[in-house]
């Protein structure tokens, strides 16, 4: 659950010494709370993918250059952050065509004349009227950033402007990033990591790996259920223990499938 907004409510109310106040912060935090967690909740789900697909192609060029942007703010890009760049374009479900461009906008990003405010104002006013919009920009960076669980100095600062620049306050980045952070702790917990081999077992079933396109996904699954459908043995009059091997078989390619199409918002 979300308690930010009344924490900040209360520290506030209790500063002024009066009852009355404290619990109005608390009030207006608890309402706070209400707004902020239904935002993130719509864009925090998988089916984001969904959303993001919508937007123009200015999203991408702009988010991947913001990226690069916020990696380079400490000097020097390290394999971490280049591992969360790839990270986001698999969650993304980019092509092969599209990856090659992010990696030319992340590149471009990270040059110190890069007019991060500029770029970012356009953005906004261009296509961010829609508050989801700019809320899912900000988490996708935050997802990035956060990717190891850490943001230094620097990075804040840079999140924070581009927050500014697309109407986003400090105090709800401060709840869009403790939000991450407690989904980045069920990851590593024992809960998550139990998640996280159901999915590495789904793609080695399918044959394909977390960088693999959402196209190659569906064209390993077509091609094992092909194979291994019950219906392609009759030919060959098998025995009932082929007949169940090839059901066992195509009821666990279904269920790769399904996982990932539901992880990665296959359509």
């Amino acid at each position: 659950m979300n308690h930010w907004g009344k924490i900040f409510g209360a520290i506030i109310g209790l500063a002024t010494g009066k009852p009355f106040i404290v619990l109005l912060g608390l009030i207006l935090g608890h309402q706070f709370d209400r707004g902020i967690a239904k935002t993130f909740n719509r864009v925090g789900s998988e089916s984001s993918n969904d959303r993001i697909r919508q937007f123009s192609p200015e999203f991408f060029e702009n988010l991947f250059q913001a990226m690069g942007h916020i990696a380079k703010a400490d000097g020097r890009v390290t394999e971490e952050e280049i591992q969360a760049a790839r990270i986001l374009m698999d969650k993304l479900g980019l092509g092969a065509a599209e990856k090659r461009a992010a990696i030319d906008y992340f590149e471009q990003g990270k040059n110190s004349s890069y007019p991060l405010k500029a770029r970012i104002r356009q953005l906004r006013q261009r296509d961010g009227r829609q508050r989801e919009y700019r809320v899912l920009f900000l988490k996708l960076l935050m997802e990035f950033v956060l990717n190891d669980n850490k943001m230094n100095e620097n990075q804040r600062a840079v999140v924070w402007t581009i927050g500014r620049e697309m109407q986003i306050s400090h105090l709800e980045l401060a709840q869009l990033e403790a939000m991450l952070r407690a989904q980045s702790g069920f990851r590593h917990s024992p809960a998550g990591n139990a998640d996280n081999l159901r999915v590495d077992e789904a793609y080695k079933c399918l044959g394909v790996n977390r960088s693999s396109s959402n196209d190659e996904i569906k064209k390993a699954y077509r091609r094992l259920m092909n194979r291994n459908h019950p219906d392609k043995l009759a030919p060959a009059n098998p025995d009932p223990a082929a007949i169940a091997e090839a059901e066992r078989r195509t009821r666990e390619v279904r269920t790769a499938y399904e996982l990932l199409k539901t992880r990665r918002s296959i359509r």
